[in-house]
């Protein structure tokens, strides 16, 4: 009798520390676009360095940000991005652009490589926005090209995007995000062409 008691309260602790348990915490990345090589291009034999974007409005790092309101917004608890946002974007940015070979070379703004272009961004928003029963991926991205011969800005355009997800959750959000991405990849492609 003293062993069933016992069995029973390991067991009874057991079922409590597992509900107890906080769920895991879900790790997302952002998914690189498939591009396609561009065959002829001015900048063909030029190199450009991508730097780390800044944020002048959110703060921007590996938490995901939700708002319910132009003033009301907060953290997802259990799912993150796997890096800090602004260098899962340059790491995104460099890639795709690599491999439209619009470039000879692109480079990060950590190389010590002296490029003839650089490619400058500010994020205005990267957040999941919920307005009642409406959700969507919200991404507004200016980005500057520079020449670095003349130090002067060459040309400047902001992109700015409202996708709608397929749930009201980090999934869905990160979801719509990855479609932002790839719309984001081409339309930048066109401008820098």
């Amino acid at each position: 009798m003293k062993r069933s008691k016992q069995l029973a309260f390991i067991i009874i602790l057991i079922g409590l520390l597992g509900c107890t348990k906080e769920p895991a915490l879900k790790v997302y990345s952002l998914e690189i676009p498939t591009v396609n090589a561009v065959h002829s291009s001015a900048y063909k034999s030029k190199s450009i360095k991508v730097t780390y974007p800044q944020s002048l409005k959110d703060q921007i790092s590996q938490k995901m940000n939700f708002s319910y309101s132009s003033i009301d917004s907060g953290n997802y608890q259990n799912s993150e991005w796997s890096n800090n946002m602004r260098k899962l974007l340059q790491g995104t940015l460099i890639e795709f652009l690599d491999e439209s070979k619009l470039f000879k070379v692109v480079l990060p703004e950590t190389s010590t490589v002296k490029e003839d272009y650089r490619l400058e961004s500010i994020i205005f928003a990267f957040q999941h926005q919920v307005r009642g029963e409406l959700s969507h991926a919200v991404v507004s991205i200016q980005f500057n090209l520079i020449s670095m011969k003349t130090g002067r800005l060459l040309k400047s355009k902001r992109f700015s995007y409202k996708e709608a997800t397929p749930t009201i959750d980090a999934k869905g959000y990160v979801s719509a995000t990855n479609r932002v991405i790839v719309r984001l990849s081409n339309d930048l492609l066109q401008w820098l062409k």
